[in-house]
């Protein structure tokens, strides 16, 4: 197993993790409260739903593509959990399993239109965005739905370690990634993606069907988005129809600080997740040194442009 996690902590992996150390030491030189298990659990908490979305966003830009649609999925998939369980009276298991259904059929599409039509993941996936979202607007009826039975926001709730308090949902999101990061490293589908990113054209001269590969891949990161609504719907305890409208810029800026390249077939989910870490982290430290949010989206935009130039580096290197 050792010998397993030394293989994915590969240089795209060290420097982001390299990076969120020095920020952690120098907000906790800023702040004494920085460094607090209440604080650095409210961090993963934070981080929880745009973790866990760019869980599904790292295996599709592993595969060289991009999935703009995913922030309105999950929250399409937040109303029809909750519509179904508060409005229409099913029972909240039959709500959960609507919410994810409708968010992997999302994927299906989407994975189907790139598959089938040739069509560019961008156009795709941002078609497949404004329809989520008008979607969500028309089920919901611009309503927030509130009153959730308990199962809706069970990974909402916490327990102890020491003084520190857990939420269920950020155990979940820890699993998700390294169940993730296991298939994607120690499983011949694993290898596959990453050897579609790199090449499809030689991919599928050796014998892998891309086409299926694909849609599987945005059928799977669907389902995860719906996971990460069900995530949302716990933290916020209502189905919000405004919600996760940035939440798509959010997960690729964590893919991209987590070393993962736009350009497909390298990279690693634990990168996503360190990535994720840092966005909260920074975003954390700036709010305890008073610093105003605008400036939180400056310093974020400014650390996206350095990942991704240093990529660009790293691949010419290469060349």
């Amino acid at each position: 197993m050792r010998e397993m996690f030394a293989g994915s902590l590969n240089v795209s992996t060290l420097g982001p993790l390299l990076a969120l150390i020095i920020a952690s030491i120098f907000f906790a030189t800023q702040s004494p409260r920085f460094l607090t298990g209440t604080n650095l659990s409210l961090v993963v908490q934070q981080v929880m739903v745009v973790g866990t979305l760019a869980i599904g966003q790292t295996i599709v830009i592993l595969t060289a593509g991009i999935d703009l649609s995913n922030g309105a999925v999950m929250a399409f998939g937040t109303i029809v959990m909750t519509r179904f369980a508060v409005d229409f009276g099913f029972p909240p298991i039959v709500a959960i399993v609507a919410g994810l259904a409708v968010c992997a059929l999302f994927g299906v599409l989407n994975g189907t239109l790139v598959t089938s039509l040739q069509l560019p993941p961008f156009i795709v996936t941002l078609g497949t965005l404004n329809i989520a979202f008008a979607m969500t607007h028309i089920f919901s009826g611009e309503k927030t739905v509130s009153n959730l039975p308990d199962i809706l926001i069970f990974f909402g709730n916490t327990f102890k370690i020491g003084e520190t308090a857990i939420t269920y949902g950020t155990v979940l999101m820890v699993l998700l990634f390294l169940v993730t990061w296991f298939i994607l490293r120690q499983t011949a589908v694993g290898r596959h993606v990453y050897a579609l990113g790199n090449n499809a054209e030689a991919a599928r001269l050796t014998g892998i069907n891309t086409r299926r590969l694909l849609v599987i891949v945005y059928s799977v990161a669907g389902l995860v988005y719906g996971i990460a609504g069900m995530l949302l719907v716990a933290r916020t305890e209502v189905g919000d129809p405004q919600a996760g409208q940035t939440d798509n810029l959010d997960s690729i800026t964590a893919v991209v600080l987590g070393g993962t390249s736009l350009f497909g077939g390298r990279g690693s989910v634990i990168g996503t997740l360190v990535g994720a870490l840092i966005v909260g982290i920074f975003r954390n430290g700036l709010q305890l040194m008073g610093v105003l949010a605008i400036y939180q989206v400056l310093i974020t935009g400014v650390l996206v442009i350095l990942a991704v130039a240093v990529d660009q580096l790293a691949r010419r290197r290469q060349k």
